[in-house]
This record gives C-alpha cells, sequence and structure tokens, in this order.
C-alpha cells in the first residue's frame, strides 16, 4: 500500500474545519500527538517556546490530540483549545482529534509511522508526545521518542538543518 503524500492527507483543524496541511509546504513542521492530562503534557510548553523561537524562519509545530493512550485526552476540541490556551498559551495549530494506531489510524499517522526513530524503531505511536520532523518538501526526516523533550539538542539540531536545508 502506498504511503499517503503528508500534504495530501485530509483532515481537519480543532474546530472541525478542513485543515489544508499544503499550508505547510515550504516549512519544516513538527507534528507531535498530544494529550491534557499525561505526565508529558508540560512539554505544549517546551513545543510552544521552540514554535516561537523557530517561526520567523519558516517552522511551526503541529499538534494532533489524541484519546488512545490512557483516555488521556478526553476533552472536547473546545475543553482541549481552552487548556493549550489558558495552561501553556498554545499558539501553534491544532488538529482534530485522531487515532494514531490500530484500524483506526488517520492516514496522517499513516504516512508517518514508518519511518524509524533514533534507534531504528518504526511503526505504532509509543505514547502521547512521539514526534516526527517533515522538512519543507514533505519529507519525515526524524522521528523522536515521546520522553524526548522538545528542546533537546537532538530535536534542535534537526529543525535547524530541516530549515537549512529549505
Amino acid at each position: 500500500m502506498t504511503q499517503p503524500a503528508i500534504y495530501d492527507v485530509q483532515i481537519a483543524d480543532l474546530q472541525g474545519k478542513p485543515l489544508d496541511l499544503d499550508r505547510f509546504r515550504g516549512t519544516a513542521t513538527l507534528v507531535v500527538n498530544v494529550a491534557s492530562r499525561c505526565g508529558l503534557t508540560p512539554q505544549y510548553a517546551v513545543l510552544e517556546k521552540l514554535h516561537e523561537r523557530y517561526a520567523d524562519r519558516g517552522f511551526t509545530v503541529l499538534g494532533v490530540p489524541c484519546n488512545q493512550f490512557g483516555g488521556q485526552e478526553p476533552g472536547t476540541a473546545d475543553e482541549i483549545a481552552e487548556f493549550c490556551s489558558a495552561t501553556y498559551g498554545v499558539t501553534f495549530p491544532m488538529t482534530e482529534k485522531v487515532e494514531v494506531n490500530g484500524d483506526g489510524r488517520h492516514p496522517l499517522y499513516q504516512a508517518l509511522t514508518g519511518h524509524a526513530d533514533a534507534e531504528g524503531y518504526t511503526g505504532d505511536i509509543r505514547w502521547n508526545f512521539e514526534k516526527f520532523l517533515i522538512d519543507a518538501d514533505g519529507r519525515v526526516v526524524a522521528r523522536f521518542s515521546p520522553q524526548t523533550s522538545p528542546d533537546s539538542p537532538e530535536i534542535v539540531a534537526a529543525v535547524e538543518s530541516a530549515l537549512t536545508r529549505s
């Protein structure tokens, strides 16, 4: 089965309106499955800082809410938006809540999960806050475990490299 091109995937934003991923063409994008009630939820603040640090150079974070891990994203779209804004000042775009694993895996994650991380892991998303870096041409260029902080040297270096290539 052919993996869909990232920019061709159909997805809605958090408010349920179509989100054209083609708008990210020409930018480096860090796609992160997020959750509001996870031990890793404070990564929202670090993701926002990363987004702000590199936004003027053609970078964005794309948050993808998911409730598949311990039911840690049970809220409605409005509750998720309010939590992210009020608690962490999130300004980066967010998609609708989707499934990232299993039979209901969203096509976006069908396109992402075949990419290996630095340890060679491919396949199912392991937990909330797994990260994929997409370059300006829509290629997945890096995958990072949920525990890897968005401001870690490896993520910062990968983002800077992707921005240099774009």
